[in-house]
């Protein structure tokens, strides 16, 4: 008789459950630092997220599974392949970038935002999304959702006083308890209709459904993707998404609009391509048509911000965060035409590596010109070359990134994958939708750009860099670099399976 009892492959889970371990010793440890020590939380969590991410070595040449069922060893609930090491990797070297970016938000708060509270809250959604990606079963996914969004909720809404943070706050979390209540629905019918939660086994038994339960499984389809549409920011379940960013502490809105999308888009593949490929008649084209939406909305959105408006810099960076979150859905649409949707799924993992490493580099030059520029306007960065080239220079750099423009290799190398993978897939009217949408984004890109190096306005102010904030700044321009001078590194990194 086999044995109910499983032994835990500790390795697999290690990533997540480190983040997670740390977050409860920084709850912990709160109780007893004396308030002039509590800043000593701060650099333990980094620290945690920092072994998390080294974590990831080991498993670099390993494709490791755990929590299986007994007797049927090839069905597990926790998977630790290529596809899950790249957005861990991503997630947690996002989540520690932000982290560094906290430490000083923290310190210039005043007290406004209680730090064990922070810390606690922002390590148990690092171990949730960094959970998303290894989960193979559908309740893990859900889970695993819920553990990243939930903490978020509070930490937008976590700032003493502030009505902004509070409305951002509740926006959020309206919008995503709505995704998570549909998302639920959506999986309980496919569940209903195939009998299982796995996803492998979804996607053997969903062939085969007919009858009364065929309708139901096509429902529970249709319900799913709309979940994750709202985890996604795509339109036109984007309307949390500048609110909550200026509501938010700036380090938390550089945490949601790369480790947020990381966690959405991970979702979509796993539930489109992993569980539901016999369906790709039915989501390929709408999210295809989502993604043609969702990038033009979102650029044209970023457009029409106005320099001198308050908190305009942080405004346009959220909206073009629903443009890039249409790139981003371009290959997982055409990964349901393709004939090889492993290539496509990498070509969604290339770009949104390049798209987080240069949105937290421009994130942090944000957090920097904020600490002198309350009201971080695009107008606060005019000048920029004059006090501070550096930063200057580098913030142009994450900005042409952003638009796929020389020096900033890496963005084009990634648009071009994009593209290629639609072309390739025979969306050639999506390609071209694209290709209109780079071009509306060159404008504010590059009038931006153009902005740090026109003459200043009045009397110059000068960005002094606290050593977390430069610390970040200068480890996403050097990964920003290093790519743009060998971007092949980026698709040799992200070449994954997923069958």
């Amino acid at each position: 008789m086999s044995s109910l009892v499983q032994s835990v492959d500790w390795l697999a889970i290690a990533p997540p459950a480190i983040a997670a371990v740390v977050g409860l010793v920084v709850l912990v440890a709160d109780l007893f630092l004396a308030e002039s020590r509590k800043p000593l939380l701060g650099w333990i969590a980094v620290a945690g997220l920092a072994a998390a991410a080294l974590m990831l070595l080991p498993l670099l040449d390993a494709d490791r599974s755990t929590f299986c069922l007994v007797g049927d060893t090839e069905v597990c609930s926790y998977t630790a392949d290529r596809f899950t090491l790249v957005i861990q990797f991503l997630v947690l070297g996002g989540a520690l970038l932000c982290a560094l970016l906290s430490v000083t938000a923290l310190k210039d708060s005043g007290k406004r935002l209680p730090e064990g509270e922070y810390w606690f809250l922002f390590l148990s959604s690092a171990a949730g999304a960094a959970l998303l990606p290894a989960s193979r079963d559908l309740a893990t996914l859900v889970v695993a959702l819920e553990v990243a969004s939930l903490p978020a909720f509070a930490l937008v809404g976590l700032r003493h006083g502030d009505r902004r943070s509070s409305e951002a706050a509740l926006k959020f979390f309206l919008s995503s308890v709505t995704a998570t209540a549909v998302s639920l629905l959506g999986i309980s019918f496919v569940y209903a209709a195939t009998g299982t939660l796995h996803l492998t086994r979804v996607a053997e038994r969903i062939q085969d459904v007919d009858g009364q339960l065929a309708t139901l499984a096509q429902t529970g389809v249709v319900l799913t993707l709309v979940g994750f549409a709202f985890k996604t920011a795509a339109v036109p379940f984007h309307f949390w998404v500048p609110d909550t960013y200026v509501g938010a502490p700036l380090p938390i809105a550089a945490y949601l609009s790369v480790i947020g999308k990381a966690v959405g888009f991970s979702g979509l593949i796993l539930v489109t391509v992993v569980a539901l490929p016999s369906y790709a008649d039915a989501w390929a084209p709408a999210l295809a048509v989502l993604a043609a939406l969702t990038m033009t909305v979102g650029n044209v959105g970023a457009l029409r911000q106005q320099p001198t408006r308050a908190y305009s810099a942080v405004r346009l960076l959220a909206w073009s965060s629903v443009g890039q979150a249409g790139y981003l859905l371009v290959p997982i649409a055409a990964a349901g035409y393709s004939d090889d949707p492993e290539k496509s799924v990498g070509s969604t993992l290339a770009y949104a590596l390049m798209y987080g490493a240069v949105n937290l580099g421009a994130f942090a030059v944000a957090a920097l010109v904020g600490r002198a520029h309350r009201l971080n306007r695009v107008a606060d960065y005019r000048g920029l070359y004059a006090v501070s080239p550096l930063t200057a220079l580098l913030m142009g750099f994450f900005l042409l990134c952003l638009a796929g423009l020389p020096p900033g290799v890496i963005g084009l190398f990634a648009k071009v994958t994009v593209f290629a993978a639609a072309v390739d897939a025979g969306l050639g009217w999506l390609a071209v939708v694209m290709a209109v949408n780079v071009v509306i984004a060159l404008v504010y890109y590059l009038r931006w750009t153009a902005l740090l190096f026109r003459a200043t306005e009045g009397e110059p102010v000068r960005h002094r860099g606290p050593a977390p904030v430069t610390v970040a700044i200068a480890l996403t321009a050097v990964l920003g670099v290093v790519l743009s001078g060998a971007p092949q590194l980026v698709l040799r990194f992200t070449d994954t399976a997923l069958f």
